[in-house]
């Protein structure tokens, strides 16, 4: 631990708004809780929080320290794994990405046949947080701390992430509905299931893929409501789940939300599915790249 553990207690009081909802999730007492805090901001001679009888909030300089904090746990965490990577540098070893939206259960599938071609070859497998701020800059930066993501992705994808990409498959677009919308008992959709509902999908030139399909329901199927957003994160499929929109999105992604259905439709839309790697491939890498290329035909 590299880093102040009471700052991951800091955060988890600050994201709760009590101590003892915090107490809570860390599975210790309130007074615990308390004191950590106490020790906190005694040490760094700050107030972070106000005490009202209405509860707790963040003070100007509590409300700094949220921010640096998140950063100093990750980077820490990274740090971690970059010593024990120098550690193992003449082993070989694949660190492989993964978060909700990237998983990577497909390539724990395929890792047999992946050591019949790479024999001895290990993995790592490296968790993130998917945010706008990681994915600009785990992708940006594979080869570093992480080798290879799993997910889907075209060439503008690449170009505007600054990285390379094995096509493995195509996955057809399908959608995500929560498992009490009406449209969540069936088990594929016509077009017409999806008149007069709202279609989240990524805004234009994210993938030529999803334009495509954008521009399919603009000419023909206007009675479809596109609603753009920027990014997918969990909190896209928390709206999903809250709202009655309907969300585009691929067959993988069925565990990212419990409350989710993802369900196919009679729409001859799909996209590449593979693995995002840096543009300059280490030659471990590229022997896994080989072997997982392998491995799917």
């Amino acid at each position: 631990m590299m880093y102040n553990p009471q700052l991951e207690t800091f955060l988890r009081v600050a994201d709760a708004g009590s101590f003892n909802k915090a107490a809570e999730e860390s599975f210790i007492t309130p007074t615990a809780v308390i004191k950590q805090i106490n020790l906190l901001e005694a040490s760094l001679d700050v107030q972070l929080f106000e005490r009202t009888h209405r509860g707790i909030v963040l003070t100007k300089a509590g409300k700094s320290l949220y921010q640096d904090a998140k950063y100093v746990i990750q980077y820490s965490k990274e740090a971690v794994i970059r010593a024990q990577n120098a550690m193992q540098e003449n082993t070989d070893v694949i660190r492989i990405g993964t978060s909700p939206m990237t998983p990577v259960q497909f390539l724990m599938q395929l890792w047999p046949k992946i050591q019949e071609n790479c024999p001895g070859m290990k993995f790592q497998i490296v968790p993130f947080e998917n945010t706008p701020e990681n994915a600009r800059n785990i992708l940006g930066n594979l080869g570093q701390n992480i080798d290879v993501v799993g997910g889907i992705f075209d060439e503008t994808m690449l170009r505007l992430r600054g990285c390379a990409g094995l096509e493995l498959f195509y996955t057809p677009l399908c959608c995500a509905v929560s498992v009490y919308h009406p449209l969540a008992e069936k088990n594929i959709l016509r077009m017409e299931d999806l008149y007069g509902q709202n279609l989240m999908l990524m805004r234009r030139n994210w993938s030529m893929y999803v334009d495509r399909l954008r521009d399919d329901i603009w000419q023909n199927h206007p009675q479809i409501n596109i609603i753009d957003f920027d990014f997918y994160d969990v909190n896209v499929f928390n709206r999903c789940e809250n709202g009655n929109d309907i969300l585009m999105a691929v067959s993988v992604w069925e565990n990212v939300h419990p409350l989710l259905k993802i369900i196919p439709v009679e729409w001859k839309h799909s996209i590449p599915y593979g693995l995002l790697h840096s543009q300059q491939p280490s030659d471990t890498v590229k022997r896994f790249l080989e072997a997982t290329k392998k491995a799917t035909e």
